[in-house]
């Protein structure tokens, strides 16, 4: 090769094996070299055996596959672009028309909107079920539904369901189950063994997993997951995802690779911080009620006890709390701007606290029983110290009072 552009595209040099860190190595592809012919005609992607393209993985993203499947307790798992593609990917490979899905009320808002959009353009049905109310799902199960979907806690207003008995109920129907469980994060309970011990477990059939928050922890990289135990329903899913071409950067998987090893220290900060904030908001005048699985008068809180043990690590750092009716919104509204460290903006999980208020009639069936009325809003508590945050919910209740 007399060609010096030639010379360094096909180079002839190869670093030694045998080299180790702590973080792993950080491969990038579209295209992926075959040594043959025949290889190329011979590799097979779909046991992860090989590798054939970018898309199809490489060693890092099956690193991080094969991690977050001991995190949660799956066997298979495979990575999206966001939380909300994760969802997506299971309703294209698990939904046709004239099916119908099944949502608690309380479910991910932007998961009931794929419901009522796209879903519902391509003729397939959805209803929402009581998520604290088992029989109510057992009722709506009919002949066309196809897969439900659980939420524990449930999202913005943290009602923790009878999860196990959920899924005895859809398993004795004969029906799928997909848990969003980026709240638990494999941290609070096993997904896939919900009562530990039990033969045959009892467990869903797939989790879904917003990787964008506690695995990340940054705030910064959007990703997600979707696990499964079963071999066939993870083939299926798998090729959905490939035909639609989901694919993650190698530079988020390296992120969220670098954030696993201290999740669980992360995971456990933001559940004392946030278990200390909600017991003092209980001392509040301005507040009606406040929303935590691990309160004791929260909705839901013996399934959180006894599915989760009461410990620390168990919670997560979410609280949602319902301002007295006598504020008006622009009063809420007031509270928030007038917050210093929490900072107005969706998601979680990031070392930086967050406040959301929420307009929860637009966003429920029905106002549930359970919820006191008044201005619903979120927390989500992130590393900054706790005297900090408190001092920081005390100067801006003043604003109320404006």
């Amino acid at each position: 090769m007399s060609d010096l552009s030639t010379t360094l595209i096909h180079h002839p040099y190869t670093p030694p094996e045998g080299f180790a860190a702590p973080q792993p190595g950080v491969f990038k592809a579209s295209t992926v070299l075959f040594p043959s012919v025949a290889a190329m005609r011979s590799f097979e992607w779909k046991d992860k055996t090989a590798y054939t393209y970018g898309l199809h993985g490489t060693p890092t993203t099956y690193m991080l596959e094969e991690r977050l499947c001991t995190l949660e307790g799956g066997l298979q798992c495979l990575l999206l672009p966001s939380g909300l593609a994760a969802i997506a990917n299971v309703a294209l490979s698990l939904l046709r028309t004239g099916d119908e899905v099944l949502m608690p009320d309380n479910a991910y808002g932007p998961s009931k909107t794929l419901a009522e959009g796209e879903l519902k353009g391509w003729g397939i049905t959805h209803h929402f079920y009581d998520p604290m109310n088992p029989l109510d799902l057992a009722a709506k199960i009919g002949p066309q539904t196809r897969l439900v979907w659980l939420e524990a806690a449930g999202s913005v207003t943290l009602e923790f369901p009878d999860l196990c008995e959920q899924v005895r109920v859809c398993k004795a129907h004969g029906v799928l189950t997909a848990l969003d469980n980026t709240w638990g994060a494999g941290l609070a309970f096993a997904p896939f063994d919900l009562v530990p011990g039990a033969s045959p477990a009892l467990g869903v059939d797939i989790s879904v997993h917003a990787l964008t928050k506690y695995p990340s922890g940054g705030g910064d990289v959007l990703m997600g997951s979707v696990i499964t135990r079963d071999v066939a329903l993870h083939m299926k899913l798998k090729l959905t995802h490939m035909r639609l071409g989901f694919g993650v950067g190698a530079n988020d998987v390296e992120a969220v690779l670098r954030s696993l090893p201290s999740m669980a220290l992360r995971y456990r900060a933001h559940d004392k911080a946030a278990r200390e904030l909600a017991r003092w908001c209980q001392t509040r005048a301005e507040l009606v009620q406040v929303l935590h699985p691990a309160l004791p008068d929260s909705p839901g809180h013996g399934y959180w006890r006894d599915l989760c043990q009461p410990g620390p690590g168990s919670a997560a750092g979410l609280f949602s709390v319902i301002f007295h009716p006598r504020y008006s919104q622009n009063q809420i509204d007031a509270f928030c701007d007038a917050l210093k460290l929490f900072k107005v903006g969706y998601s979680w999980g990031g070392p930086m606290s967050l406040v959301v208020p929420y307009a929860l009639a637009s966003m429920r069936s029905v106002w549930p029983s359970h919820l006191k009325q008044g201005t619903l809003v979120r927390f989500s508590v992130g590393l900054e110290a706790l005297a900090d945050l408190r001092a920081d919910l005390t100067q801006a209740m003043h604003a109320l009072l404006i």
